[in-house]
């Protein structure tokens, strides 16, 4: 692997004689990792199914190292929402950040959603989870995501940082800032990178990470937090960009990240930062700063929906007494001929580029009401009258992920197709037949 002149030389000055060991990292494999959505299944209890070879990444106790070969995106756990793929090193972020249960958490760089899944799935559900990508295109990949993991208290929204700081002042608890970057930490993973690499690209990035770093600061409340890393070893980007920062925010301070797993400190003063090197780690290369807010403020109360009328919502209730063992609650809000349940303390976003609000639960259409894929994805199997289980080993669970129709006894109408207990989609039962609902856009290949 050719790497940059200039490269090279940046890095044999940051890290003196650990750079030998440095390059002696790009002759091993990269590693792969999956982490398990504890909304759905405990991680120890994932790791005994024995579905792929497991090993625990030492600073994501939700997160596995699995071995290359394997295809867990080929498997129906997949697409029940089980676990995401994820580099390990990409873990760290939302793993670092502490989050309480009823946090507002803006994750403002999300796509394609690695972070965002995981700071949901700490969560539990509760509080709210906005996930921003300025890109539309990126949004839509980080849309499916949050879907296929069952998450329920979001809003996903494509807007720059600073629209976002003109309606959101001082209302997170916690922001997470994977900022982009030159990307050095991933020439390991995706060497095509290396071609893009240029020291001019990283004056651009640090101009982007200066003006995340900005809005953020806007949008934290006192006593909040921010999570910024890069996946750079570049300083420019991380100790200076963080270094800029407190310099012109001497309201903000550094929260020490504790060196352990072969952690590194940060250069110079900014020694509380952490520095991820794949000569050290069993990962690709990252930095994190944690920064938090001076003082203390009780939370914002922004403007929030207004939910609809009961009328409006008869077939959704006819829909949820014949199908659901359970009464959900919550605002319901219809934009459009979607319905949405709408997470609790949720602000108006009218005006603002917003894809999802809340939880999708489907279509209401001349009088009728049809259930949506995100939906299914939310439920369990106990909250749902009319199930089909299907085993693992049921060649039915691979026809249906396909999009076929499938055979199963049972009650006819609305259907909630499990596998092993945990919801893939709909169908509607009809004479010992499913006809399938699976989202289009889902189908396996």
């Amino acid at each position: 692997m050719e790497l940059p002149i200039e490269y090279t030389e940046k890095m044999q000055k940051l890290l003196g004689d650990e750079y030998p060991k440095y390059l002696d990292s790009f002759r091993e494999s990269r590693y792969f990792g999956l982490r398990v959505n504890a909304m759905k299944i405990a991680p120890e209890e994932f790791s005994k199914k024995n579905i792929f070879s497991l090993t625990p990444v030492p600073w994501c106790k939700e997160g596995f190292y699995y071995l290359e070969g394997e295809r867990p995106a080929k498997h129906p756990y997949y697409h029940a929402g089980l676990y995401y793929l994820q580099e390990p090193s990409a873990m760290c972020p939302g793993a670092i950040l502490p989050i309480a249960g009823g946090d507002r958490v803006l994750d403002v760089c999300a796509a394609p959603g690695g972070k965002s899944t995981q700071l949901a799935a700490r969560l539990g559900g509760e509080g709210l989870l906005v996930a921003n990508d300025i890109s539309a295109g990126r949004a839509k990949a980080l849309l499916k995501n949050m879907e296929l993991f069952g998450i329920r208290n979001s809003i996903v929204m494509s807007e720059p940082p600073e629209r976002l700081a003109e309606r959101f002042t001082e209302f997170f608890d916690k922001i997470l800032i994977d900022a982009p970057c030159s990307g050095e930490g991933m020439f390991r993973k995706e060497p095509d990178m290396i071609k893009s690499w240029k020291e001019e690209l990283l004056a651009f990035c640090q101009k982007q990470q200066r003006e995340i770093l900005e809005a953020c600061a806007t949008m934290l409340r006192p006593g909040g937090m921010i999570l910024y890393s890069t996946c750079t070893f570049a300083v420019e980007e991380n100790e200076k960009s963080i270094a800029d920062f407190l310099e012109r925010h001497q309201n903000f301070s550094l929260v020490p990240i504790e060196k352990k797993y072969g952690f590194s400190e940060g250069i110079g003063e900014l020694h509380h930062c952490a520095r991820l090197y794949p000569h050290k780690i069993k990962g690709e290369g990252h930095f994190l700063a944690l920064l938090q807010k001076n003082g203390t403020a009780e939370k914002v109360m922004l403007d929030g929906e207004i939910g609809e009328k009961e009328k409006d919502l008869a077939s959704f209730y006819e829909f949820e007494k014949e199908v659901l063992n359970t009464k959900l609650q919550g605002t319901y809000k219809i934009f459009g001929e979607s319905l949405y349940l709408l997470p609790s303390e949720m602000p108006s976003v009218k005006g603002l580029r917003a894809l999802r609000t809340g939880w999708q639960l489907g279509t209401l259409k001349k009088g009728r009401f049809e259930p949506s894929q995100a939906f299914a994805m939310g439920l369990s199997k106990n909250q749902v009258s009319n199930v089909v289980d299907f085993s693992l080993e049921d060649d039915r669970v691979i026809r249906y992920l396909k999009g076929e129709t499938v055979e199963a006894d049972g009650k006819d109408g609305w259907t909630l197709v499990c596998t092993d207990g945990f919801p893939l989609g709909w169908a509607k039962r009809q004479g010992g037949r499913l006809k399938n609902k699976y989202a289009v856009g889902w189908k396996w290949e």
